[in-house]
């Protein structure tokens, strides 16, 4: 049965204007995204269809364009309108970490970098600038590809406070495999970087590793 013979209480528009959008599923959410199905299937049956192919709501985001489009009833049109939506979240995502007036827990950058960095499909290091207040001077990316020792220069990170003029920073970067568990080398890495950054009197406040919908933080697990 297509979604407009349902009874109204049911279609997914009709629920989030009379109960709010915090009421739907994951699948109905998607399905008003969607807007339609294809031959015999709903687009909230397909959205229920794609979710389980995918096995969380973050992973069928994160998909490659050509991983997506291979479900089938779902084409171009449909990654390009989800993948527009997943921005538009993170921008608002960042509009809201910009307006606060601190970061003062890992808890307070965890969201806004994991929208940022989550759905990357290679790895990045990038570090949150704060000021003296730790409010948010700036979010810059500085290395892509493998993040070893080899590649991470303690060196950029300083030129980049001191160009910024920031009191302290808090450092992020993004395991595509989606595990979050820090490696030795993420350690070291991070310890090399607090020491350089203690010579010019700036505070390393966490180093956050993003996988996809989870977070370790270095802070968190007595690291720093």
């Amino acid at each position: 049965m297509a979604i407009g013979d349902w009874p109204a209480s049911e279609r997914p528009r009709e629920r989030l204007m009379e109960r709010g959008a915090q009421a739907l599923s994951d699948a109905e959410l998607l399905a008003i995204f969607l807007r339609t199905g294809h031959s015999g299937v709903s687009a909230v049956e397909l959205a229920r269809q794609a979710l389980g192919r995918a096995g969380s709501l973050n992973a069928l985001l994160g998909m490659t364009p050509d991983s997506f489009t291979a479900i089938h009833g779902m084409g171009p049109a449909k990654y390009v309108q989800l993948q527009a939506a997943r921005e538009l979240g993170r921008r608002c995502l960042g509009e809201r970490s910009q307006a606060r007036s601190a970061l003062n827990s890992p808890h307070a950058a965890r969201d806004y970098l994991q929208a940022t960095l989550g759905h990357r499909h290679h790895e990045v290091f990038a570090m949150l600038l704060l000021d003296s207040q730790h409010r948010v001077v700036e979010l810059t990316e500085l290395f892509r590809g493998t993040i070893d020792a080899a590649n991470v220069y303690p060196r950029e990170v300083v030129k980049t406070v001191l160009s910024a003029n920031a009191a302290a920073v808090i450092l992020a970067h993004n395991h595509p495999s989606g595990v979050s568990e820090p490696s030795q080398a993420d350690r070291a890495i991070t310890k090399r970087i607090q020491n350089a950054l203690a010579l010019i009197d700036v505070s390393v406040l966490d180093h956050l590793v993003i996988g996809h919908g989870e977070c370790c933080s270095f802070a968190e697990r007595g690291w720093l």
